[in-house]
C-alpha cells in the first residue's frame, strides 16, 4: 500500500489511537521511520487530538493526571470490543419462509400446469369422439346409399338435363315392390337463396297428370345428396323443378331443371 493509500484510509488515526495490531502497529512505525510524508501525518493527527482534548477538558497538572489514571486503573485499560447480537436466528427464520414460499408457488404452478394438461386431454377425446361420432353417421348413411344403388330391385331412372339447365341430372331409385322412392341429385346446382327442388311423378297418358312426391330440403346439407321422397304407387315419368320455398302445387314448367322416362 503507498503512503498516500495509508493516510486516506484512516489507519494512522486508529494507529494514533492505539486499536491496532501489534504486527500493524510495527508495520506502520517502520513505514514512518523511513517516509516522511506518513510520519508528518501521524505527528498530525496526534497534535490535533492533543488540541481537541485541550479544548474540552479541564488543565491538570501531570502529576493530577497520573493519580487520576492510577484510580482510575487506565494503565493497562482495553477497549471493550462491542459487537451487536446476531440475528441469525431471524435470518434462518426469514430464509426458511422464502423458501417455503417459493416452494408453494413452484407446486402451484406445477398442479396449474397438470390441470392444463387434464383439461386439453379431455377437451381432445371430446373433439375425438364427436368426430368419431360424425365420421360413424357418414359411413352409416354411405352403406345405407350403397344399398339403394346396388339393390337389383330397384329401377334406376336417369333424369336429363331441360332447357332452363342443360347441364343438370338426376337419378331416381324406384322400388315398384316397396314402393320407396329414392333421388340422386349430385347433379343439379345448389339452388338460389327462397328456392326449393321439387320431384313430381308424372303419368304421360291419357293427359300429363304431375304428382308431387316430395321436396329436397336441406340441399347443401345433404353432401352426399340422396334424398329420400314419399313412396310412390306408380309413375311413367319423373321430373325434378325449381320452386319458391315450401312448394307448388303444381309445377312450374318454365323451371323444369330434369326430366326422365321409366
Amino acid at each position: 500500500m503507498e503512503a498516500q493509500e495509508y493516510i486516506e484510509s484512516g489507519i494512522l488515526e486508529l494507529y494514533v489511537y492505539g486499536l491496532l495490531t501489534e504486527k500493524e502497529n510495527l508495520e506502520i512505525a517502520e513505514l514512518a521511520k523511513n517516509n516522511k510524508e506518513v510520519d508528518d501525518e501521524i505527528i498530525a493527527i496526534e497534535r490535533a487530538i492533543v488540541a481537541l482534548s485541550s479544548s474540552f477538558a479541564p488543565f491538570h497538572s501531570v502529576e493530577n493526571f497520573e493519580k487520576i489514571k492510577a484510580r482510575l486503573e487506565l494503565k493497562h485499560g482495553k477497549v471493550v470490543d462491542l459487537k451487536p447480537a446476531s440475528n441469525w436466528t431471524q435470518y434462518v427464520g426469514w430464509a426458511a419462509a422464502v423458501l417455503l414460499l417459493l416452494g408453494f408457488g413452484y407446486q402451484t404452478l406445477e398442479l396449474t400446469k397438470t390441470k392444463e394438461v387434464i383439461s386439453n386431454v379431455g377437451n381432445e377425446k371430446n373433439k375425438i369422439e364427436r368426430e368419431y361420432a360424425f365420421l360413424d353417421q357418414q359411413n352409416k348413411q354411405t352403406e345405407k346409399n350403397l344399398s339403394i344403388v346396388r339393390d337389383i330391385k330397384n329401377t334406376g331412372v336417369t333424369l336429363g338435363g331441360q332447357a332452363v339447365s342443360p347441364t343438370s341430372f338426376a337419378k331416381v331409385y324406384w322400388n315398384k315392390e316397396t314402393k320407396t322412392t329414392y333421388i340422386d341429385a349430385a347433379g343439379l346446382p345448389a339452388p338460389p337463396k327462397g328456392k326449393v327442388y321439387q320431384v313430381w311423378s308424372l303419368k304421360l297418358s291419357p293427359v300429363l297428370t304431375p304428382t308431387s312426391i316430395g321436396l329436397l330440403d336441406n340441399f347443401e346439407a345433404n353432401k352426399q345428396k340422396i334424398f329420400a321422397v314419399s313412396q310412390t304407387d306408380s309413375a311413367e315419368a319423373f321430373g325434378i323443378t325449381l320452386e319458391p320455398a315450401g312448394g307448388s302445387p303444381t309445377p312450374t314448367m318454365e323451371q323444369l331443371y330434369t326430366l326422365g322416362k321409366v
